[in-house]
């Protein structure tokens, strides 16, 4: 995890996450809405690579109140 304040000093964390080729584009948007619905993640961006993995790049706010852990 990885930890940035951005231009308006708000805290966020950051969690990249590897998504392997066989992982189609409808069931990476399924587990990325759960993720974003209860784990309060939002995408922050996409990479695709010519061998057809992409990594996520999610992030949400830093709070003081324990957060679920992203689950895959």
């Amino acid at each position: 995890m990885i930890e940035t304040v951005d231009g308006d000093g708000l805290d966020w964390e950051y969690q990249p996450l590897r998504l392997p080729p066989e992982v189609s584009r409808r069931t990476a948007a399924t587990q990325l809405a759960v993720q974003a619905e209860f784990a309060g993640w939002e995408l922050s961006r996409v990479r695709m690579y010519s061998d057809g993995t992409r990594t996520v790049w999610l992030r949400r706010q830093r709070t003081s109140v324990a957060q679920p852990k992203l689950s895959w």
